[in-house]
């Protein structure tokens, strides 16, 4: 039995970022050699000094939809929550409901004077239903103008500017939370990087329920994670493969990133497109990732298992202790950490 409970550590509140800084690279960074076990603390700005013509960098290129919508069921008037999570095609998503005792099989809820319409198909487990969306046009400009980002939960602050819940790079939409890691890169970082010769490769995970759902299962070997759509290119696989046989480094850019590497790595990068439902946990080999820019995760999640599996429990307990004494800033808005 692995227990849940061995991934928990002590945070302040008053240490999880409510809102992004100023400038996205000048967010702290703390450096974990893996080999080593030793850690520095630089800022994110600084990523440059730890790579070379001989790194791959990875990106997730995934873009945020305004996914949060509040409408009302047509025959109570009560205000219903929806988070849409994954558009299943046919118009069909994936979405978690609020408060889902409210919905039944068949109810329709209105969004935005019936721009948007949504009818019930399915309930699950923990809020999860399945909804027919019904309007005319273009449902991601109808979110647009209806919907909110979704910020997690443990943000209170409004978020004054959408676009800082969003990379410099997000390109595909359909996420219903940001890539956190690669918050901290602006489009100068990114030139300057690619001047010194590292490669930039860019895949799409949309992340989903898979990402952010709670572990509940005391012995984290039962937990089920949802399933999230990712696509890797032709290029992309490709150019992975040519920097694997040349023996660069993979550094992978996110947990999201690295899900996606590992998933469609089998003797070789494969170009797919493809939902995965991988869990990263101690005693995982990886295949694909040799290094990981990633945030600070919160206690007994799948993302803190997944980085204990790169550099160790121990090491990556002691490190978060350590960012805690030394006042980091944590989760979606925080501070940065490389594993290499």
């Amino acid at each position: 039995m692995i227990l849940t409970s061995d991934y928990d550590y002590y945070l302040p509140e008053e240490l999880i970022a409510q809102t992004p800084l100023l400038n996205r690279s000048e967010s702290r960074l703390m450096v974990l050699n893996k080999e080593n076990r030793t850690v520095n603390h630089k800022h994110f700005s600084d990523i440059i000094d730890y790579l070379d013509e001989n790194d791959v960098l990875v990106l997730n290129d995934t873009k945020v939809i305004p996914a949060r919508i509040y409408g009302h069921k047509e025959d109570t008037n009560a205000l219903i929550e929806l988070l849409l999570l994954k558009d299943e095609g046919n118009n069909i998503w994936q979405t978690l409901a609020k408060p889902q005792r409210r919905v039944k099989i068949g109810s329709f809820i209105s969004f935005g004077d019936g721009r948007l319409k949504a009818r019930c198909i399915e309930k699950e487990d923990m809020g999860i239903c399945r909804f027919e969306l019904i309007y005319d046009g273009i449902l991601v400009e109808i979110l647009d103008s209806l919907g909110e980002m979704p910020l997690p939960p443990y943000i209170h602050e409004k978020l004054e500017n959408k676009d800082r819940y969003q990379t410099v790079y997000a390109k595909n939409p359909g996420s219903a939370a940001a890539p956190t890691a690669g918050l901290h890169f602006t489009p100068e970082l990114l030139e300057r990087i690619k001047a010194k010769g590292v490669e930039l490769i860019y895949v799409t995970l949309h992340v989903g329920l898979g990402t952010f759902r709670p572990v509940e299962a005391e012995d984290l070997t039962n937990h089920v994670m949802h399933s999230e759509y990712y696509e890797i290119s032709e290029d992309a696989a490709n150019r992975l493969n040519e920097a694997k046989r040349n023996g660069k480094r993979i550094v992978s850019v996110g947990t999201t990133s690295t899900r996606t590497l590992e998933s469609a790595y089998d003797n070789g990068f494969k170009a797919e497109t493809k939902e995965t439902s991988i869990f990263i946990y101690p005693g995982y080999k990886f295949k694909a990732v040799d290094a990981l820019i990633t945030n600070f995760h919160l206690p007994k999640s799948t993302l803190i298992m997944l980085v204990s599996a790169l550099a160790g429990r121990e090491f990556i307990l002691d490190a978060y202790n350590e960012a805690v004494e030394e006042k980091y800033r944590f989760f979606s808005f925080g501070d940065a950490m490389l594993i290499e």
